[in-house]
Formats: structure tokens, sequence, C-alpha cells
């Protein structure tokens, strides 16, 4: 079979007018970037918002491993099938980071038969949303440093600066730097700090903010710093809001393009779910919602990291409340899970397949406690067995869940009709039941406590003694109340990436705290977790080029 980028790049791509049109968006309602990718604009957000909503359908999956599960294939071959069924519906996906673009995992358009494109646009720079999050990241850190070194009248303690600058890049020699060098007029030397761009909680903001007056309410409460009196001093008094949301004006409009086979798809904003919430923003699933009749949205990662912050972050929020939940697996996957090397998935193995199955089994445990149907799809492999295959199914019926078979990488929409089918039937047969995990009124321990109990399944959590005092901290500027966002790694069910499957007997371990106000949520920093990765020692940067032609290759 043909590369994605192949696939992609012999696509017929309509217009995005007449992609706009299956949604009811007129002509003047779209800002346009090109012949195949538009934002939305405001003016369609107000005549749509009293429309009835459709049903939201969230994709998550069990853990990630090397042989691949298909999230994003799933969600962007589900919205096609529900074309092929002649529904209305639309995908609401994130956008990639540039990082792991270059870096190892790749990009974010799906594969096969169910990919967003233009997938190189999509997966390069787009619309410049990252790039008008960066900048208005970055313009925070220049005030900051300006402000003290024009005088500091507002006291800023340099050894409690918090805001750390970003790019959307991995690269691990800026996490801990040295910035001031130089004369007295280059700045007070100081130690400072880099994140990936998706880590930051401009980012965040922008995921979460219902509107304009909303994202200046929250970024003008971003914590840069604290005084020489321990109190914090935010964008606000840095009088950094108005020019920040200058920058990120047309980024806070979502952005719309298709699928191979021509479905609309809203794309827009893109926090990691391991080191920050996961999700795409509220504004374009709220979009969404009034658009069509069915809304499939993602969310990163396992659904330990991704569904959690998507129920326990996004929901709360915003006020949603999801009608399915699909959760996507693979029996490479399981029985990577189950102790099988990697060069031995495609070899029948159902001793490996009932050991590794056991990470499937918490997956949908763990979505059941939020009241959601659950339906389980396996991504299907040419490897995958019958008796495999039998195996799984039975075992998820006997947890309550509906089972369906997805070929969508192979056969696009058309692969998917049968999950459709079953996540139309889960609709319609089961009401949801939607609730977060923990309520408000718990300090943040207990909820930190509540998740890595309930969810990642472990005994209990301990803390350094810089995050208990930020904890302490937190509780007297009165922020308790926050939902918590738990930087975890993405491979295991614990914050120790090596223990597969369903690990027992161990701790969380809390290395650091801190609050991000404006996005009003408590950040907790985990086990060996970084929110600025780095490159592999072979980067997939090495085999991306361009041709003469101007044709990219080596994306993927």
């Amino acid at each position: 079979m043909k590369s994605d980028i192949e696939i992609a790049q012999e696509a017929d791509l309509l217009h995005i007018g007449r992609v706009a049109e299956q949604l009811d968006i007129r002509e003047e309602e779209l800002e346009l970037y090109g012949k195949y990718k538009a934002k939305l604009s405001d003016e369609l957000s107000e005549r749509v918002k009293n429309n009835r909503d459709g049903k939201l359908i969230l994709v998550t999956a069990i853990n990630p491993t090397p042989a691949g599960e298909g999230k994003t294939t799933t969600s962007v071959g589900l919205g096609e099938a529900f074309g092929k069924l002649g529904k209305k519906a639309v995908t609401v996906l994130r956008e990639p980071s540039l990082g792991p673009c270059f870096g190892i995992k790749g990009g974010a358009a799906g594969g096969g038969y169910a990919q967003v494109v233009p997938m190189e646009d999509l997966n390069l720079h787009f619309t410049g949303d990252f790039h008008a999050i960066t900048s208005a990241n970055n313009l925070l850190a220049a005030l900051l440093d300006n402000h003290i070194q024009q005088g500091n009248s507002l006291r800023i303690d340099p050894r409690q600066i918090v805001w750390k600058r970003c790019m959307d890049m991995n690269d691990r020699v800026l996490r801990n730097i040295v910035v001031g060098l130089g004369n007295k007029m280059d700045g007070m030397v100081r130690e400072d700090h880099f994140v990936i761009t998706v880590a930051s909680e401009i980012m965040a903001i922008l995921c979460l903010a219902d509107d304009m007056h909303d994202l200046k309410r929250r970024l003008g409460k971003i914590i840069a710093a604290y005084n020489f009196d321990g109190e914090p001093v935010t964008a606000d008094d840095l009088q950094a809001t108005g020019a920040m949301a200058a920058l990120l004006r047309d980024a806070m409009k979502p952005n719309l393009i298709q699928t191979l086979e021509h479905t609309p798809v809203i794309v827009h904003g893109g926090p990691f779910a391991n080191i920050a919430h996961g999700c795409n923003s509220v504004r374009a699933t709220k979009t969404a919602l009034k658009l069509a009749d069915y809304v499939i949205t993602e969310a990163g990662f396992g659904a330990d990291l991704g569904a959690e912050k998507f129920f326990d972050i996004k929901c709360r929020k915003a006020g949603l409340a999801p009608d399915a939940v699909v959760l996507v697996a693979t029996i490479r996957a399981l029985k990577y899970n189950g102790g099988v090397p990697k060069a031995e998935l495609s070899a029948e193995n159902l001793t490996a397949l009932k050991a590794g199955i056991v990470n499937l089994e918490k997956h949908i445990g763990n979505l059941q406690k939020y009241g959601v149907p659950v339906v389980v799809t396996l991504n299907s492999f040419e490897s995958d067995t019958q008796a495999e295959t039998e195996y799984v199914e039975q075992f998820c019926r006997q947890r309550g869940c509906e089972f369906a078979i997805s070929e969508v990488w192979e056969k696009g929409g058309e692969g998917g009709v049968a999950l459709a089918g079953k996540v139309l039937a889960t609709i319609e047969t089961k009401e949801s039941h939607f609730a977060p995990l923990y309520p408000d009124e718990l300090t943040p321990e207990e909820k930190i406590g509540t998740v890595a109990r309930e969810i990642y399944g472990a005994d209990g959590v301990t803390y350094s003694a810089a995050a208990a005092r930020e904890l302490k901290k937190i509780a007297g500027m009165g922020m308790s109340s926050f939902p918590v966002c738990i930087a975890k790694t993405q491979y295991s069910l614990s914050d120790d990436q090596t223990k597969l499957g369903r690990p027992t007997g161990f701790t969380i371990n809390v290395r650091e705290v801190y609050v991000s106000a404006g996005a009003e949520f408590i950040v907790a920093v985990t086990g060996a977790i970084t929110t600025m990765p780095g490159l592999s020692k072979s980067p997939a940067a090495y085999g991306i080029d361009v041709n003469d032609d101007g044709m990219i290759t080596g994306l993927f």
C-alpha cells in the first residue's frame, strides 16, 4: 500500500467552500487561507449559537505502544463513515505540533485512507495558530524582563519568575538556560527555561476560552512571577494582556479542512495530553455541536490522560456532556502489553493477548466510571487472526461494551460503517449519565489522589518538598477549587513508562506543582516527564525533504 503522504498528495480536494456547504456554512462566513483551508468567522459563531446541539462522541485509546493504535485514524474514518450513512457529521481534532513531526511520533492527520488533507499544510505551519501562541507567550516573557530592567516597580523577585519562554520544536538544550549575559543593558542575569509551545499556558487558555472577552480575562490572570513579599505578579500587572490578545485574535478562530472523502473536519488548538490537557478548543467543539448532528472528537494519548482530562477539565469547564466514547485498541498493542517484542507481534499469540488485555480492561472500567456508554473498536491489521479477534470481542461484551472492527486505514469511510452503526445504536439505546470523577470542593491533594487511585490504579501519591510547599501556596491564593492536570508518561498507567499492562503496587510521585491561573487548573508533574521534549538519535527530520517541484517527501 502507498505511504500516507503519497495517498494524501494524490487526493482530489474540493474547494473548502464546497466542504463548508455540508455544514450549511455560508461563503461569507469563511476566512480563506488558499483554496483548501479556512477559518470560521465570529459571524458564523454568532449566527448558529441558538441551534440545537448535536451528539458528542469522544474517541480515546489504550496506552500507546510502538505497535500503534490509530486513534486519530479512527476519528477521521468514523467521520467519513457517518458521511457514508448519510449523517450530518463533523470531526473535531487538535492541530499537530512541529516537535513530533520532526521528532519521532510524526504528524496528526490520520493515516491510510482515513486522513485529513491538505496533510502537509496541517502538519507544517497550517494557519499560523501555533506561531501566534508562541509569540504571545514570548511577548509576556519579554515584557517581564523589560519591567525588571526598567526599574522593577512591581518588586518582582528574579528568583521567583515562573513564566517560561516557548518554541514549537523539540530542543532539550533550552530546558534550563541562563539569560541576560553581557553588559548592564542586556538585562539581569538569571536562570530561565523553555517549554514546547503545546505546554504553554496560553495554548491551554486559547483552548478553554469561550470568546475574546473570556480569552482576555484568562490571559490577565496568568501568574508570571512573585514579588519579594511572595505575592503573585500577573499579566495584567505587567500590562501585557491587550497586546497578547491582539496576537491571538485570528488564532482564536477554528480552522476548517476536509478528509480524503471530503467530509468536514474542524481543527483547532493542540495541547499534548501527557504534559497539558490534551483536547482541541472548547470553541471548536461548541461550534461543531451547533453545525452537525454528530460530532466526533478525540483526546490525546491513552484514556488515562486524554479522556480523563477531557472529562474532568474540558467538559467540567465548558458544560459539555458526551453521549458515547469509542475506545480504540489493536491486537498488536495488546500483545505488546502482554510482553511480546515488536518484531514478533504478527504471529498469533493468545497467551500474550490474554496477558496484555488487562490494559484494555482497565481503560474500559475507567471510562465507565464517568457514566458514558463505551464502544470498543479494534483497529484492524492483516496479521490479526480470527481467534484473537473473537477473544477480544467476547472480552468486551462481557464487560458491557459494544464492539466493532475498524478497517478505515485500508478502506476509508466504508471500513468504518460497522463502527458507526454501533456508535449510532449505542447513542439511541443507552443513555449517558456523564459526571466528572471528583467534585470541585476536594483539595488538590484529594483530587490528585482520586485520579491516581481510580484511573491509574496507584496505591497512593508522594510529593516532593517543593511540590508540597507549592500546594500550600495555591491554597493560600484561593485556587484549590481548580481541577488538576496531571503530567505523566503516556506509555504506562503508572508514572514509570516501563510498567506495561495493568501495573499494581505502585505510587505516583509528584515532583513539581504549579497553578495555571488563567487556564484555571493545577498542574502536577510526575515521574520523569518533561515539558520540553528532546529529539531521538535518528529523528524524523532526517527523512523529510522537498524536491525540485516543491513536493514534500518523508512526512508521516
